[in-house]
């Protein structure tokens, strides 16, 4: 949806995936798109699938530049892109599956995320000061990323932790809000994060503090965790 209007209603959308986003995006065939709305440019940009050409929407006195685009004789698996259109995720408004919302970009069906209650001893330590000492962690299991331990405030050391401006959101969790850990006179960034709000599927982690196993030293059961290599490291 864009200015009030539903640009594409499909029950026929192909889900594409690419290198570039690094995340599947919703393709509309052309007969569900609402076309008079689309006016095309001579902006060509290289996109995943190959050269992309652009449209742009006029609603009203709105013009949205560059808000779509297709793939003239591009065939990706059994589909003709030039007879799909995608379109630019941050200048539409809003996004449904079915009467769901969606955020952030289209769910990866390859993508799975498990939230279990544990009973695990998880102790968070940085610089020889512990920041958390719980045995009752919500695990947090990733496509792709190490486990993570979300745990109760009431198990943090919250004197030393300072609430950060940063956010960030997550097509499968939500919205984050950040902490720093200030430790002597060092203030280490961006170190832990939280959900206030969640999505249904992990609801049992709303609330709790996850610590970036890549800059804390994590122990489970007493058995020092090895830092992994991430994006984050």
């Amino acid at each position: 949806m864009c200015c009030g209007q539903i640009i594409a209603d499909s029950r026929q959308v192909a889900l594409i995936y690419s290198d570039r986003p690094p995340f599947p995006l919703y393709y509309f065939p052309k007969l569900d798109v609402r076309m008079d709305l689309l006016q095309h440019t001579n902006h060509v940009r290289e996109l995943g699938p190959g050269q992309a050409h652009y449209w742009s929407m006029k609603i009203g006195d709105k013009v949205i530049e560059d808000a779509a685009w297709n793939f003239p004789g591009v065939v990706s698996g059994s589909y003709n892109l030039e007879e799909y259109f995608s379109f630019d995720w941050d200048k539409m408004d809003a996004w449904f599956e079915e009467a769901e919302e969606v955020f952030v970009h289209p769910h990866d069906p390859h993508h799975r995320i498990d939230t279990l209650y544990g009973s695990t001893h998880v102790a968070v330590m940085l610089d020889g000061q512990t920041l958390a000492d719980s045995h009752n962690p919500v695990v947090l299991f990733e496509t792709g990323l190490p486990t993570r331990y979300y745990l109760p405030t009431i198990d943090l050391r919250m004197d030393l932790l300072v609430p950060s401006d940063t956010i960030t959101r997550c097509a499968y969790k939500g919205t984050a809000n950040y902490y720093s850990a200030q430790i002597g006179g060092k203030l280490v960034p961006d170190l832990a994060w939280y959900y206030r709000f969640t999505t249904t599927e992990t609801s049992k982690i709303a609330g709790r503090v996850a610590f970036y196993n890549e800059h804390v030293d994590l122990y489970i059961d007493g058995e020092l965790v090895e830092r992994p290599q991430t994006p984050w490291s």
